[in-house]
């Protein structure tokens, strides 16, 4: 059996539903501490979520291995640092019952791995781990340093995961160059594309206030689901900018309008609207809240509003990071990548804050949190190879 696909299934048998790790990075740990990772468990969260993550960074780099550099002082050196990240936490399962196979018992039909964390991103992490055994095994004392950042808290609230590790990595002053988020971006074929961005995220609870009453007696009451209809089609209407040649124009969305009491003859004294910015690099959250708030003051609404900023966009611009992953991936498959921002946000947001170069790559996400997620065995084992042709690319640099 290959070794990324035996690494992937004892990874897919456990129920590390979000924020449970279920022993996960137990089992990567013991793998890299054989290789000579200094590994760190990160404990974080309430007592009813606890979080675990793990920090682990090799310690084999030596001066030696870098050219000319034999007879300067090894304090002086640091080393240029590659940081795989991804979670162990998984979403649930949702009905046991129209799963064909268990979820958490990994099976194969008709060259397919069937289970929960298949594609997102179980997997991933196997091929990271396998691609640096056998990177290591050609290159004990590489020019390159490399990392582990792997968190429980990503498909939960993503609060005690990846960022709080982050601030523990920026407060000693630990400096990472490129990161590979094994997140699942291909569409159709492996690694047809990668993300080098997100955009940001900033949620906002607004409650526009009324006077409830009788709605036969409409004198007597304000409604505020009325009053907000004009300032609503402004907002729908407005264009908050016209995004850039990495981005798309930044959207506002709404997820949920909450009005009345049940009773169909009430005018009910407040209406609360929920609703999302996803933001290009061409906005900032202020500006946003700025014109948002400008627009509802227009239409004299009384109101409250509370925001969120879920994450800032981030992008990394073509260099040696995107050249290098483009490269393995074309070797490895002969597809020509395509960069997109595209989606959803990830962890990367966190990471993005301490670490320039960044980008995510993964399989096919066309099965992510659906019942019977699944990715194909032939896959395993090309992802674990452009992986460790990343590795390679950057050592030689």
């Amino acid at each position: 059996m290959s070794r990324t696909l035996q690494l992937a299934e004892q990874l897919i048998s456990r129920p590390s539903v979000t924020p449970e790790d279920a022993g996960c990075q137990t089992i990567l740990v013991a793998r890299l501490q054989a290789l000579g990772f200094e590994c760190e468990t990160v404990v974080s969260g309430p007592e009813h979520f606890r979080v675990t993550n793990l920090w682990a960074k090799f310690k084999g780099f030596s001066p030696a291995a870098l050219p000319g550099l034999a007879q300067t002082a090894p304090d002086s050196i640091a080393p240029r640092t590659l940081v795989f990240a991804g979670h162990t936490d998984v979403v649930p399962t949702g009905p046991l019952e129209q799963w064909t196979s268990p979820p958490f018992t990994p099976s194969h039909r008709d060259g397919v791995l069937y289970g929960r964390g298949a594609a997102d991103m179980k997997t991933s992490i196997a091929a990271m781990v396998v691609a640096v055994e056998e990177f290591l095994a050609s290159n004990p004392q590489p020019n390159l340093s490399i990392a582990f950042l792997i968190t429980s808290d990503e498909e939960g609230p993503s609060v005690d995961g990846t960022a709080v590790v982050v601030q523990q990595l920026k407060a000693r002053g630990e400096v990472l160059d490129y990161c590979i988020v094994g997140e699942p971006t291909s569409v159709d074929q492996l690694g047809d594309m990668i993300k080098n961005g997100r955009r940001g995220t900033l949620s906002g609870k607004l409650a526009v206030k009324g006077v409830q009453g009788h709605i036969a007696y409409p004198h007597l009451a304000d409604n505020p689901i009325h009053r907000f209809a004009p300032a609503l089609a402004e907002l729908v209407a407005t264009q908050w900018d016209a995004g850039n040649a990495f981005f798309p124009a930044t959207s506002w969305q709404v997820s949920n309008v909450h009005g009345g009491t049940g009773a169909s003859n009430i005018i009910p004294g407040e209406l609360v609207v929920d609703f999302n910015f996803r933001f290009s690099t061409e906005s900032t959250a202020d500006s946003l809240k700025t014109r948002l708030e400008a627009i509802l003051n227009k239409h004299k609404l009384d109101y409250s509003l509370t925001w969120t900023l879920g994450g800032q966009p981030f992008l990394t611009t073509p260099g040696a990071l995107v050249q290098a992953v483009s490269e393995s991936i074309q070797a490895e498959t002969g597809v020509v990548t395509e960069l997109s921002t595209t989606g959803g946000t990830s962890d990367g947001r966190f990471i993005a804050s301490i670490c320039p170069q960044l980008i995510e790559f993964g399989p096919i996400n066309a099965s992510i949190h659906k019942i019977d997620e699944h990715v194909l065995v032939s896959s395993l084992d090309p992802l674990k190879n452009i992986y460790k042709g990343v590795l390679e690319r950057l050592a030689a640099l």
